[in-house]
């Protein structure tokens, strides 16, 4: 895959935000991850852990047990089904580091939470597509028009949806647009009150049983339309814990030169956590973008803040959100500290 460098990646707000879904069919629901939570901090000395299961180094750090075993701290680890409740989670401090797509991150940031960005788990390919039926009679995004498309609302696949069809022309108002949960797009898809969806892993190839790719992220990526999934951390937790955010970066970093530099065995364990087989873990790896420490250093400092401001701005005018941060507000939001100090 093409890689790309120049990457688009208090709580009454939060609750409306939606992100980046798991690619795992057995994800742990919002309700049972809130209460998983609420329990873990009730001591300082645990480190509560959110993952959306995405095609990540976060999965092989899952595998190899790095969080258990070399973070330092006892672990939580907590599986939610969106960005919603990541952000959620946040705003409450019931989770300290988690996975968070890049729309939600800036979403999130915006409205008041305090957490900062250290680290890209990933940039989005075509591990996020629209796909529609293959009776819909849609072969291009022009024939959206008089359409129903589902996508969870502001997610990253709803910033790439919208994009899609801005970029050709078309007023959105002229498409029906639904706001609906994976596990919904499935069902309304299975009878037939929509056409199509912009969806992420497992649903998206479920729909792949009986529909076809019209564009995916990764070609909307070559627009300057670019998405990606980011880690985050509690503010108050990296000043207590830096040591922690670090050993984090160094497992992360690990799973990364694995699926960079041995994907037959990436594929392997990622097939292990996500109990799916091998072929399509090698097929969904192949659907992401995977940067190195050195990479993301220059990435984070220099294209990071921009990316945060161009996505919340364009959320603000979708009416997501009231305000976006300032540009110098974003970049006092993201932070390479702990790249640098995991690979000294």
């Amino acid at each position: 895959m093409k890689r790309f460098l120049s990457i688009l990646l208090t709580a009454a707000t939060v609750l409306t935000l939606s992100a980046c879904g798991s690619s795992s069919s057995s994800t742990a629901s919002s309700d049972t991850a809130a209460s998983e939570t609420d329990t873990t901090k009730d001591t300082n000395d645990t480190v509560v852990i959110g993952t959306m299961n995405l095609v990540n180094a976060d999965l092989i750090a899952q595998y190899e047990e790095y969080y258990e075993n070399e973070l330092g701290l006892p672990v939580k680890l907590v599986t939610f089904d969106s960005g919603k409740d990541v952000n959620t989670a946040l705003a409450a401090g019931s989770v300290d580091i988690s996975e968070l797509g890049s729309s939600p991150s800036a979403l999130g940031l915006s409205s008041g939470t305090d957490f900062k960005v250290f680290w890209i788990g990933d940039i989005l390919g075509a591990a996020e597509s629209l796909v529609v039926k293959n009776d819909s009679g849609i072969n291009s995004v022009q024939d959206l028009v008089g359409k129903k498309i589902a996508t969870p609302f502001a997610s990253t696949s709803h910033y790439s949806l919208l994009n899609a069809i801005k970029s050709e022309g078309i007023n959105e108002n002229d498409v029906t647009l639904l706001d609906l949960q994976p596990a919904d797009i499935y069902a309304a898809w299975q009878r037939g009150d929509i056409d199509g969806a912009y969806i992420w892993y497992p649903v998206l190839d479920q729909l792949l049983e009986d529909g076809k790719v019209i564009t995916h992220s990764g070609e909307l990526a070559e627009k300057d339309i670019i998405t990606g999934d980011l880690n985050v951390v509690r503010t108050e937790f990296a000043e207590k814990h830096p040591d922690v955010v670090v050993n984090y970066v160094k497992a992360q970093i690990k799973g990364n030169n694995l699926l960079l530099n041995d994907s037959e065995t990436a594929a392997a364990e990622i097939a292990s956590v996500l109990e799916i087989s091998e072929e399509d873990a090698a097929s969904q790896i192949t659907q992401y973008e995977y940067l190195t420490a050195e990479e993301q250093i220059d990435f984070i400092e220099n294209k990071l803040p921009s990316v945060l401001k161009n996505t919340a701005d364009f959320l603000v005018e979708q009416d997501s959100i009231k305000s976006a941060l300032s540009l110098d507000e974003f970049k006092d939001k993201v932070t390479t500290e702990y790249i640098e100090e995991a690979i000294k």
